[in-house]
């Protein structure tokens, strides 16, 4: 097991966390065809919040769970800066943010 799995996994239920707080977390999940899209972070069917719950959580827990690679890198607080540059969340956005940003520095510190 990589030994960053337990800090990850950690990191993973603050941003789940923060979503809930914030009030994005959907009770009723996007339909299939949403969900398929091909485009990074499903730009063009999901918003960015949906895709953190509805794939990139859920991807993440299988890779735990099944012992697999984590990936080389991770763009997610690249992306929440762009999305949330675009909206006026009034700072509310800025704690998830930070958790994106620690979750990447996660993925990229060394194994």
């Amino acid at each position: 097991m990589d030994v960053r799995f337990p800090k990850i996994a950690e990191q993973l239920l603050l941003i789940e966390r923060e979503l809930r707080v914030q009030g994005l977390w959907d009770e009723v999940a996007p339909s299939a065809e949403a969900l398929a899209s091909t485009q990074p972070f499903a730009v063009d069917t999901l918003d960015f919040e949906q895709w953190l719950q509805w794939i990139f959580l859920p991807r993440m827990k299988v890779i735990l769970e099944q012992d697999l690679p984590l990936p080389n890198a991770s763009g997610i607080q690249e992306m929440a800066d762009m999305v949330f540059s675009t909206r006026l969340m009034q700072g509310r956005d800025l704690q998830l943010r930070m958790l994106l940003k620690e979750f990447d520095q996660l993925i990229t510190a060394t194994r």
